[in-house]
């Protein structure tokens, strides 16, 4: 049996969002289970790009904090925080966020993910090894610190979906080009996680993203806090949270079918402050139906598959003209040798899609600042 911890947070007055913190833990075994004061910890928030908190582009700083907090109330004297960021370093964007005072003050070095190491995934069927964050190799345990958000290529970014981070750099966007239908990288997520094997995941639900995230869609007000042992449980209860059929998401069926976690509700506990519940019960006091989430019905393991594989069948990126700055940013954030997209008349246009060689990453799409990129049509 999987546990799911789901608390009720109104906002991110950081002394209730730590309170909320330390009763997950408590619910899930202590503090202590998880900071052990003698192993080198990796705290990984998902830090898609500098951003004000109230967009909610990236977990939240005052749920960072808490969980910095906490390692250093347990006495762990070897802490660092980091992602591998879309747009921009790591450091600089948890110093935009304002993450560095709250890592002078509690002894935490703000990692900078900028060497990778060549790691062999011995069991992988699909991938047979990663470029990890040196980071990530040198910790003993991983705390993910993940975002309540959609996505375009696999539906919601939640706690399987945030170690993609953990791939240094430019091999971060290369995996793109390799894994290029929505199966293959889901299941390449799984096994990502499968090595890594994060210790905890704690999901900043309070403020969460709809429509056209992770960077581009609108903050919408859920009101939770969600923290497991089980990252495939915990992106089931975020499913049905927003009145989204968990096995839509090939993050979540393929993690279970793959081994990562449980995402049966029969299989899942869940806890709360007033003590156990049925996840009707927190979908009742919790949910939100009109969430805006792609919502396909095809299943992950059936048309899906076959959906994702033929080039015509697939949803499209596509420029708003009258948004589009013409930052270039999201032909700099194009994997595809040779450029999906270009400048085809200069700057004075926007940029112009050859979808012969899109191959539907839609790292354009997440990268974009202006909100001025969305994916249209469906299978």
């Amino acid at each position: 049996m999987s546990k799911v911890v789901v608390l009720n947070c109104p906002g991110y007055d950081p002394s209730e969002v730590y309170e909320k913190v330390q009763k997950g833990l408590s619910l899930l075994g202590g503090a202590e289970k998880f900071f052990d004061p003698d192993k080198k910890i990796l705290l990984k928030p998902n830090l898609l790009r500098g951003a004000k908190p109230e967009r909610a582009i990236t977990a939240h700083p005052a749920v960072c904090e808490a969980v910095i907090r906490t390692a250093s109330e347990c006495e762990c004297r070897d802490v660092s925080i980091g992602d591998s960021c879309g747009v921009g370093f790591s450091v600089a964007v948890m110093k935009e966020m304002g993450l560095g005072e709250s890592c002078r003050k509690y002894g935490v070095t703000m990692a900078g993910f900028k060497e990778d190491v060549y790691v062999e995934n011995k069991q992988g069927v699909h991938a047979k090894g990663f470029h990890l964050a040196k980071e990530v190799v040198d910790a003993d345990e991983i705390i993910s610190i993940c975002k309540m958000k959609t996505h375009a290529l696999e539906y919601i970014t939640g706690a399987v979906k945030n170690q993609y981070g953990c791939i240094q750099g430019m091999h971060k966007a290369q995996g793109h080009t390799i894994y290029t239908s929505q199966v293959s990288f889901a299941k390449m997520l799984v096994e990502l996680n499968l090595l890594i094997k994060p210790r905890l995941f704690i999901m900043d639900g309070i403020t969460a993203m709809e429509g056209n995230g992770p960077a581009s869609g609108d903050p919408v007000d859920m009101k939770v806090l969600l923290l497991s042992e089980d990252p495939v449980a915990l992106d089931t209860v975020f499913c049905r949270l927003i009145h989204l059929d968990p096995d839509t998401v090939p993050t979540v069926t393929f993690g279970e079918s793959m081994g990562l976690g449980t995402a049966s509700s029969d299989k899942i506990e869940i806890l709360t402050e007033e003590g156990t519940r049925s996840i009707e019960e927190i979908v009742s006091a919790y949910g939100n139906p009109s969430f805006k989430v792609e919502r396909r019905k095809q299943k992950a393991s059936g048309l899906m598959s076959l959906a994702t594989n033929l080039r015509f069948l697939k949803r499209k990126p596509k420029i708003i003209a009258e948004k589009c700055r013409k930052c270039g940013v999201c032909v700099e954030a194009c994997p595809v040798e040779g450029k999906a997209l270009t400048f085809k008349n200069g700057r004075g246009e926007p940029p112009v899609y050859d979808y012969k060689k899109c191959i539907r990453c839609f790292c354009c799409q997440e990268m974009c600042p202006h909100k001025a990129i969305q994916v249209k049509g469906k299978g």
